[in-house]
Protein backbone atom coordinates (compact mmCIF):
# COMPACT_ATOMS: atom_id res chain seq x y z
CA UNK A 1 0.00 0.00 0.00
CA UNK A 2 3.04 2.32 -0.85
CA UNK A 3 2.69 4.64 -3.40
CA UNK A 4 4.40 8.39 -4.14
CA UNK A 5 1.02 10.17 -3.82
CA UNK A 6 -1.43 8.80 -1.10
CA UNK A 7 -4.65 10.32 -1.26
CA UNK A 8 -6.50 12.14 1.32
CA UNK A 9 -8.51 10.41 3.83
CA UNK A 10 -11.88 11.74 2.26
CA UNK A 11 -10.90 10.79 -1.19
CA UNK A 12 -12.56 7.41 -0.85
CA UNK A 13 -13.36 4.40 0.95
CA UNK A 14 -10.83 2.52 2.60
CA UNK A 15 -11.23 -0.44 0.83
CA UNK A 16 -10.69 1.13 -2.83
CA UNK A 17 -7.42 2.33 -1.81
CA UNK A 18 -6.49 -0.64 -0.45
CA UNK A 19 -7.23 -2.02 -3.79
CA UNK A 20 -5.77 0.93 -6.05
CA UNK A 21 -2.46 0.42 -4.19
CA UNK A 22 -1.69 -2.84 -4.42
CA UNK A 23 -2.60 -2.37 -8.57
CA UNK A 24 0.10 0.23 -8.27
CA UNK A 25 2.88 -2.11 -6.55
CA UNK A 26 1.89 -5.72 -6.16
CA UNK A 27 3.05 -7.85 -3.36
CA UNK A 28 3.83 -4.38 -1.00
CA UNK A 29 2.76 -5.07 2.29
CA UNK A 30 0.97 -2.84 4.04
CA UNK A 31 3.10 -0.93 6.53
CA UNK A 32 1.55 -0.70 10.26
CA UNK A 33 3.32 1.00 12.81
CA UNK A 34 1.93 0.71 16.62
CA UNK A 35 2.31 3.74 18.79
CA UNK A 36 3.54 1.81 21.89
CA UNK A 37 5.20 -1.34 23.08
CA UNK A 38 3.22 -1.87 26.23
CA UNK A 39 0.40 -4.71 26.77
CA UNK A 40 -2.01 -3.52 23.88
CA UNK A 41 1.09 -2.82 21.66
CA UNK A 42 2.80 -6.28 22.00
CA UNK A 43 -0.73 -8.41 21.55
CA UNK A 44 -1.38 -6.33 18.74
CA UNK A 45 2.17 -7.37 17.14
CA UNK A 46 1.47 -10.61 17.89
CA UNK A 47 -2.12 -10.78 16.90
CA UNK A 48 -0.86 -9.24 13.48
CA UNK A 49 1.73 -11.65 13.14
CA UNK A 50 -0.68 -14.74 13.22
CA UNK A 51 -3.29 -12.82 10.74
CA UNK A 52 -1.40 -10.98 8.12
CA UNK A 53 1.23 -13.67 6.84
CA UNK A 54 3.31 -11.58 4.17
CA UNK A 55 0.60 -9.16 4.38
CA UNK A 56 1.61 -6.87 6.80
CA UNK A 57 5.35 -5.78 7.83
CA UNK A 58 5.01 -4.46 11.64
CA UNK A 59 6.70 -1.53 13.39
CA UNK A 60 6.69 -0.77 16.78
CA UNK A 61 7.87 2.71 17.90
CA UNK A 62 8.43 3.22 21.33
CA UNK A 63 11.15 5.23 23.67
CA UNK A 64 11.33 2.44 26.05
CA UNK A 65 14.18 -0.40 26.39
CA UNK A 66 12.34 -1.95 28.22
CA UNK A 67 8.49 -4.23 28.68
CA UNK A 68 7.34 -4.34 32.23
CA UNK A 69 4.82 -6.86 33.56
CA UNK A 70 3.35 -3.93 35.88
CA UNK A 71 0.69 -5.95 37.81
CA UNK A 72 3.16 -7.86 40.56
CA UNK A 73 4.66 -4.44 41.61
CA UNK A 74 1.86 -4.70 44.45
CA UNK A 75 3.64 -7.94 45.79
CA UNK A 76 7.13 -6.70 46.03
CA UNK A 77 7.02 -4.44 49.26
CA UNK A 78 5.64 -7.89 50.34
CA UNK A 79 8.70 -10.13 49.03
CA UNK A 80 6.17 -12.13 47.47
CA UNK A 81 6.60 -10.90 43.63
CA UNK A 82 8.11 -8.17 41.41
CA UNK A 83 7.26 -6.67 38.16
CA UNK A 84 9.07 -8.07 35.97
CA UNK A 85 10.95 -6.44 32.75
CA UNK A 86 11.55 -8.21 29.90
CA UNK A 87 14.07 -6.71 26.86
CA UNK A 88 12.11 -4.56 24.24
CA UNK A 89 13.42 -5.46 21.56
CA UNK A 90 13.87 -9.17 22.36
CA UNK A 91 10.44 -9.33 22.35
CA UNK A 92 9.99 -7.04 19.11
CA UNK A 93 11.92 -9.58 16.90
CA UNK A 94 10.56 -12.77 18.56
CA UNK A 95 6.49 -11.14 17.44
CA UNK A 96 8.12 -10.65 13.97
CA UNK A 97 7.91 -6.89 14.45
CA UNK A 98 10.82 -4.26 13.75
CA UNK A 99 11.32 -1.65 16.70
CA UNK A 100 12.01 2.24 16.33
CA UNK A 101 12.83 3.87 19.83
CA UNK A 102 11.41 7.23 19.57
CA UNK A 103 8.43 8.98 21.15
CA UNK A 104 5.21 10.02 19.04
CA UNK A 105 4.56 13.63 19.21
CA UNK A 106 1.93 13.90 16.85
CA UNK A 107 -0.11 12.60 13.68
CA UNK A 108 -0.93 13.51 10.63
CA UNK A 109 -3.91 12.02 9.39
CA UNK A 110 -3.63 13.61 5.90
CA UNK A 111 -0.28 12.30 4.93
CA UNK A 112 -0.51 9.16 6.93
CA UNK A 113 2.60 9.90 8.84
CA UNK A 114 3.50 10.63 12.78
CA UNK A 115 5.92 12.66 13.51
CA UNK A 116 8.57 11.80 16.53
CA UNK A 117 9.72 14.15 19.02
CA UNK A 118 12.23 15.01 17.38
CA UNK A 119 10.99 15.90 14.53
CA UNK A 120 11.33 12.95 12.03
CA UNK A 121 8.30 11.63 10.37
CA UNK A 122 7.23 8.14 9.87
CA UNK A 123 5.00 6.84 7.32
CA UNK A 124 2.23 4.15 7.64
CA UNK A 125 -0.51 2.40 5.49
CA UNK A 126 -2.16 1.76 8.75
CA UNK A 127 -1.51 3.24 12.35
CA UNK A 128 -2.69 1.53 15.74
CA UNK A 129 -2.00 3.98 18.91
CA UNK A 130 -1.26 1.56 22.02
CA UNK A 131 0.51 4.76 24.07
CA UNK A 132 -1.73 3.92 27.56
CA UNK A 133 -2.34 6.55 30.00
CA UNK A 134 -0.79 9.57 32.18
CA UNK A 135 -0.69 8.67 35.54
CA UNK A 136 -1.39 11.08 37.77
CA UNK A 137 -1.22 12.13 41.54
CA UNK A 138 -4.88 12.25 42.83
CA UNK A 139 -5.36 12.55 46.01
CA UNK A 140 -3.37 15.40 47.73
CA UNK A 141 -1.12 14.77 50.67
CA UNK A 142 -1.46 10.82 50.11
CA UNK A 143 1.04 8.42 48.93
CA UNK A 144 0.35 7.81 45.54
CA UNK A 145 1.39 4.41 44.48
CA UNK A 146 1.65 3.60 40.77
CA UNK A 147 2.56 0.68 40.35
CA UNK A 148 6.46 0.28 39.29
CA UNK A 149 9.16 2.09 40.84
CA UNK A 150 6.80 3.06 44.22
CA UNK A 151 7.45 0.12 45.65
CA UNK A 152 10.09 1.62 48.39
CA UNK A 153 8.18 4.17 49.28
CA UNK A 154 5.33 1.58 50.25
CA UNK A 155 8.11 -0.67 52.22
CA UNK A 156 9.15 2.31 54.13
CA UNK A 157 5.46 2.92 54.93
CA UNK A 158 5.48 -0.72 56.36
CA UNK A 159 8.28 -0.21 58.31
CA UNK A 160 6.23 2.43 60.01
CA UNK A 161 3.30 0.42 60.78
CA UNK A 162 5.22 -2.24 61.88
CA UNK A 163 7.52 -0.40 64.44
CA UNK A 164 4.09 1.49 65.50
CA UNK A 165 4.46 4.87 63.75
CA UNK A 166 1.53 4.19 62.00
CA UNK A 167 -1.74 2.92 63.68
CA UNK A 168 -4.38 4.26 61.31
CA UNK A 169 -3.57 3.63 57.79
CA UNK A 170 -6.48 4.40 54.61
CA UNK A 171 -6.10 3.13 51.38
CA UNK A 172 -8.24 5.06 48.69
CA UNK A 173 -9.60 4.73 45.18
CA UNK A 174 -9.75 7.94 43.22
CA UNK A 175 -12.96 9.21 41.52
CA UNK A 176 -12.42 9.14 37.51
CA UNK A 177 -10.72 6.77 35.47
CA UNK A 178 -8.61 4.52 37.39
CA UNK A 179 -8.21 0.56 37.72
CA UNK A 180 -9.37 -0.35 41.47
CA UNK A 181 -8.08 -3.91 41.78
CA UNK A 182 -4.80 -2.74 43.38
CA UNK A 183 -5.63 -0.84 45.48
CA UNK A 184 -7.71 -4.09 47.11
CA UNK A 185 -4.89 -6.11 47.01
CA UNK A 186 -2.40 -3.84 48.91
CA UNK A 187 -4.93 -3.42 51.41
CA UNK A 188 -5.63 -7.29 51.40
CA UNK A 189 -1.69 -7.68 51.62
CA UNK A 190 -1.07 -5.06 54.18
CA UNK A 191 -3.58 -6.86 56.26
CA UNK A 192 -1.80 -10.62 55.88
CA UNK A 193 1.58 -8.68 56.54
CA UNK A 194 1.20 -6.79 59.30
CA UNK A 195 -0.91 -9.40 61.08
CA UNK A 196 2.04 -12.09 60.83
CA UNK A 197 4.65 -8.88 62.22
CA UNK A 198 2.04 -8.48 65.30
CA UNK A 199 1.09 -4.97 64.77
CA UNK A 200 -1.56 -2.97 65.57
CA UNK A 201 -3.19 -1.49 62.79
CA UNK A 202 -6.37 -0.10 61.99
CA UNK A 203 -6.88 -0.55 58.09
CA UNK A 204 -9.28 1.19 56.23
CA UNK A 205 -10.63 1.01 52.64
CA UNK A 206 -12.12 4.15 50.76
CA UNK A 207 -14.12 3.85 47.45
CA UNK A 208 -16.54 5.69 45.07
CA UNK A 209 -17.76 2.37 44.47
CA UNK A 210 -21.25 1.23 45.23
CA UNK A 211 -19.94 -2.02 46.40
CA UNK A 212 -16.40 -3.58 46.39
CA UNK A 213 -14.59 -4.33 43.13
CA UNK A 214 -18.57 -4.15 41.78
CA UNK A 215 -17.68 -4.17 38.23
CA UNK A 216 -16.48 -7.69 38.60
CA UNK A 217 -20.36 -8.47 39.03
CA UNK A 218 -22.18 -9.51 42.40
CA UNK A 219 -20.39 -12.68 42.79
CA UNK A 220 -17.18 -11.43 43.02
CA UNK A 221 -18.25 -8.47 45.19
CA UNK A 222 -19.58 -10.72 47.95
CA UNK A 223 -16.02 -12.36 47.65
CA UNK A 224 -14.26 -9.24 47.75
CA UNK A 225 -16.14 -8.11 50.94
CA UNK A 226 -16.40 -11.21 52.61
CA UNK A 227 -12.20 -11.31 52.25
CA UNK A 228 -12.24 -7.26 53.51
CA UNK A 229 -14.60 -8.60 56.49
CA UNK A 230 -12.29 -11.58 57.53
CA UNK A 231 -8.92 -9.35 57.42
CA UNK A 232 -10.24 -6.72 59.55
CA UNK A 233 -10.63 -3.94 56.81
CA UNK A 234 -13.25 -0.94 57.61
CA UNK A 235 -14.52 -0.18 54.02
CA UNK A 236 -16.43 2.71 53.14
CA UNK A 237 -18.53 2.57 49.96
CA UNK A 238 -19.82 5.43 47.65
CA UNK A 239 -17.03 7.62 49.30
CA UNK A 240 -15.27 10.57 47.73
CA UNK A 241 -12.13 11.31 48.82
CA UNK A 242 -10.35 14.53 48.56
CA UNK A 243 -7.30 15.15 50.44
CA UNK A 244 -5.56 14.20 53.10
CA UNK A 245 -5.12 16.79 55.78
CA UNK A 246 -4.26 17.35 59.31
CA UNK A 247 -3.89 13.49 60.00
CA UNK A 248 -7.62 12.78 58.17
CA UNK A 249 -8.97 12.10 55.10
CA UNK A 250 -11.36 14.58 53.98
CA UNK A 251 -14.25 13.08 51.93
CA UNK A 252 -17.41 14.76 51.05
CA UNK A 253 -19.67 16.08 51.87
CA UNK A 254 -17.47 17.51 54.49
CA UNK A 255 -16.50 14.56 56.80
CA UNK A 256 -13.21 13.41 57.33
CA UNK A 257 -11.20 9.62 58.61
CA UNK A 258 -8.64 9.89 61.08
CA UNK A 259 -5.86 8.53 59.35
CA UNK A 260 -1.70 8.08 60.13
CA UNK A 261 -0.96 7.39 56.39
CA UNK A 262 -3.04 7.32 53.42
CA UNK A 263 -2.42 5.48 50.03
CA UNK A 264 -4.13 5.91 46.79
CA UNK A 265 -3.94 5.20 43.56
CA UNK A 266 -3.36 7.56 40.63
CA UNK A 267 -6.18 8.85 38.28
CA UNK A 268 -5.65 8.46 35.00
CA UNK A 269 -5.28 10.93 32.09
CA UNK A 270 -4.85 10.38 27.99
CA UNK A 271 -1.90 11.43 26.46
CA UNK A 272 -3.95 14.17 24.40
CA UNK A 273 -1.85 13.52 21.31
CA UNK A 274 -1.85 16.32 18.52
CA UNK A 275 -3.56 15.27 15.83
CA UNK A 276 -6.08 12.80 17.29
CA UNK A 277 -9.33 13.74 18.71
CA UNK A 278 -10.19 13.27 22.25
CA UNK A 279 -12.35 14.02 25.46
CA UNK A 280 -11.58 16.49 27.89
CA UNK A 281 -9.33 14.05 30.12
CA UNK A 282 -7.41 13.22 26.94
CA UNK A 283 -9.05 9.92 26.37
CA UNK A 284 -9.37 8.68 22.33
CA UNK A 285 -12.84 7.55 20.92
CA UNK A 286 -12.91 4.37 18.85
CA UNK A 287 -15.72 2.51 17.50
CA UNK A 288 -16.01 -1.67 18.08
CA UNK A 289 -13.27 -2.26 15.77
CA UNK A 290 -10.68 0.17 17.02
CA UNK A 291 -11.35 3.02 14.39
CA UNK A 292 -10.22 6.29 15.46
CA UNK A 293 -13.87 7.87 15.09
CA UNK A 294 -13.12 11.11 12.60
CA UNK A 295 -9.38 9.21 10.95
CA UNK A 296 -8.80 6.99 8.12
CA UNK A 297 -7.06 3.86 8.59
CA UNK A 298 -6.12 4.88 12.16
CA UNK A 299 -6.86 2.52 15.53
CA UNK A 300 -6.48 3.04 19.24
CA UNK A 301 -6.24 0.13 21.62
CA UNK A 302 -5.63 0.06 25.65
CA UNK A 303 -5.73 2.76 28.35
CA UNK A 304 -5.77 5.83 26.11
CA UNK A 305 -8.96 5.00 24.23
CA UNK A 306 -12.14 6.22 26.18
CA UNK A 307 -13.66 2.39 26.95
CA UNK A 308 -13.89 3.20 31.06
CA UNK A 309 -12.10 0.13 32.13
CA UNK A 310 -8.66 0.64 32.17
CA UNK A 311 -6.92 -3.00 32.72
CA UNK A 312 -4.47 -5.04 30.55
CA UNK A 313 -7.04 -7.91 29.88
CA UNK A 314 -8.96 -5.32 28.01
CA UNK A 315 -6.20 -3.51 26.19
CA UNK A 316 -5.40 -7.21 24.90
CA UNK A 317 -9.03 -7.56 23.89
CA UNK A 318 -9.33 -4.06 21.95
CA UNK A 319 -5.64 -5.14 20.17
CA UNK A 320 -7.10 -8.11 19.00
CA UNK A 321 -10.03 -6.61 17.79
CA UNK A 322 -7.95 -3.76 15.52
CA UNK A 323 -5.88 -6.19 14.25
CA UNK A 324 -8.07 -8.15 12.84
CA UNK A 325 -9.51 -5.12 11.04
CA UNK A 326 -6.15 -3.87 10.27
CA UNK A 327 -5.32 -7.61 8.65
CA UNK A 328 -8.65 -7.85 6.91
CA UNK A 329 -8.05 -4.38 5.25
CA UNK A 330 -4.72 -5.47 3.90
CA UNK A 331 -6.29 -9.00 2.37
CA UNK A 332 -6.14 -11.26 4.82
CA UNK A 333 -9.25 -13.98 4.61
CA UNK A 334 -11.17 -13.17 8.29
CA UNK A 335 -14.50 -11.36 9.07
CA UNK A 336 -12.84 -8.79 11.72
CA UNK A 337 -14.87 -9.16 15.16
CA UNK A 338 -16.27 -6.60 16.99
CA UNK A 339 -14.50 -5.73 20.54
CA UNK A 340 -16.82 -7.58 23.19
CA UNK A 341 -15.10 -7.64 26.63
CA UNK A 342 -14.70 -9.78 29.26
CA UNK A 343 -13.25 -9.15 32.70
CA UNK A 344 -11.32 -10.89 33.95
CA UNK A 345 -8.53 -10.28 37.12
CA UNK A 346 -6.82 -12.07 39.33
CA UNK A 347 -6.72 -10.74 42.76
CA UNK A 348 -3.66 -11.31 45.21
CA UNK A 349 -4.59 -11.76 48.97
CA UNK A 350 -1.90 -12.57 51.29
CA UNK A 351 -3.32 -16.26 51.10
CA UNK A 352 -5.16 -17.92 48.45
CA UNK A 353 -5.37 -15.57 45.38
CA UNK A 354 -8.93 -15.22 43.87
CA UNK A 355 -9.61 -15.38 40.24
CA UNK A 356 -12.59 -12.96 39.52
CA UNK A 357 -14.39 -13.16 35.86
CA UNK A 358 -17.47 -11.20 34.44
CA UNK A 359 -18.86 -10.08 31.22
CA UNK A 360 -19.40 -6.05 31.78
CA UNK A 361 -22.96 -5.19 31.62
CA UNK A 362 -23.70 -8.78 32.06
CA UNK A 363 -25.16 -10.31 35.10
CA UNK A 364 -22.71 -13.36 35.17
CA UNK A 365 -19.90 -13.18 37.47
CA UNK A 366 -17.79 -15.99 39.36
CA UNK A 367 -15.09 -16.31 41.71
CA UNK A 368 -13.06 -18.81 42.69
CA UNK A 369 -9.97 -19.96 44.19
CA UNK A 370 -8.99 -22.09 41.45
CA UNK A 371 -7.95 -20.39 37.85
CA UNK A 372 -10.62 -19.75 35.24
CA UNK A 373 -8.19 -19.19 32.67
CA UNK A 374 -5.07 -20.68 31.57
CA UNK A 375 -2.15 -19.56 31.55
CA UNK A 376 -3.12 -18.58 34.98
CA UNK A 377 -1.69 -14.91 34.49
CA UNK A 378 -2.40 -11.34 36.18
CA UNK A 379 -2.89 -9.96 32.19
CA UNK A 380 -4.68 -11.98 29.75
CA UNK A 381 -4.11 -12.11 25.73
CA UNK A 382 -5.03 -14.65 23.56
CA UNK A 383 -1.12 -14.29 22.29
CA UNK A 384 0.92 -12.18 24.91
CA UNK A 385 0.13 -14.30 27.99
CA UNK A 386 0.90 -17.79 26.32
CA UNK A 387 3.46 -15.09 24.49
CA UNK A 388 4.83 -14.14 27.91
CA UNK A 389 4.51 -17.57 29.67
CA UNK A 390 7.09 -18.95 26.49
CA UNK A 391 9.75 -15.98 27.69
CA UNK A 392 9.48 -17.36 31.15
CA UNK A 393 9.53 -20.70 29.75
CA UNK A 394 6.06 -21.98 31.84
CA UNK A 395 5.18 -25.09 30.00
CA UNK A 396 2.76 -26.86 31.96
CA UNK A 397 -0.86 -27.76 31.12
CA UNK A 398 -3.70 -26.51 32.30
CA UNK A 399 -6.40 -28.70 34.60
CA UNK A 400 -8.94 -30.33 32.60
CA UNK A 401 -11.37 -27.85 33.97
CA UNK A 402 -9.19 -25.12 33.23
CA UNK A 403 -12.26 -22.35 32.62
CA UNK A 404 -11.81 -20.33 29.29
CA UNK A 405 -9.11 -20.65 28.02
CA UNK A 406 -6.44 -23.81 26.20
CA UNK A 407 -3.04 -24.74 27.30
CA UNK A 408 -0.06 -22.91 26.36
CA UNK A 409 1.34 -23.71 22.58
CA UNK A 410 4.82 -23.48 21.46
CA UNK A 411 3.36 -21.93 18.40
CA UNK A 412 1.92 -19.16 20.31
CA UNK A 413 -1.50 -20.13 19.37
CA UNK A 414 -3.72 -20.57 22.33
CA UNK A 415 -6.93 -18.82 22.10
CA UNK A 416 -8.98 -16.96 24.83
CA UNK A 417 -12.58 -16.36 23.75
Amino acid sequence: MRHADKPQPDSGPLLIRKILARIIIPGMPTKVLIAGAGVAGLEAALALRALGEDRLAVELVSPETEFVYRPLAVAEPFRMGEARRFPLRLLAEAAGAELTRASVRSVDDAHYMIITSDGDAMRYDALLLALGARAVPSIPGALTFKGPGDERSFGHLLDDARSGDVRRLVFALPTGASWPLPLYELALLTAVHLADAGAAVELTLVTPEERPLQLFGDTASKAVAELLEQHKITIYTDTTAVSVEDGALRILPDNRIEADRVVALPRLEGPRLEGVPHDTNGFVPTDAHGVVRGLVDVYAAGDLTDFPLKQGGIATQQADAAAESIAAAAGAPIEPRAFTPVLRGLLLTGLTPRYLRTEPRSVRSAADTEPLWWPPAKIVGRHLAPFLANQLHVSESPPPAAGDAVAVDVDLRAQVP
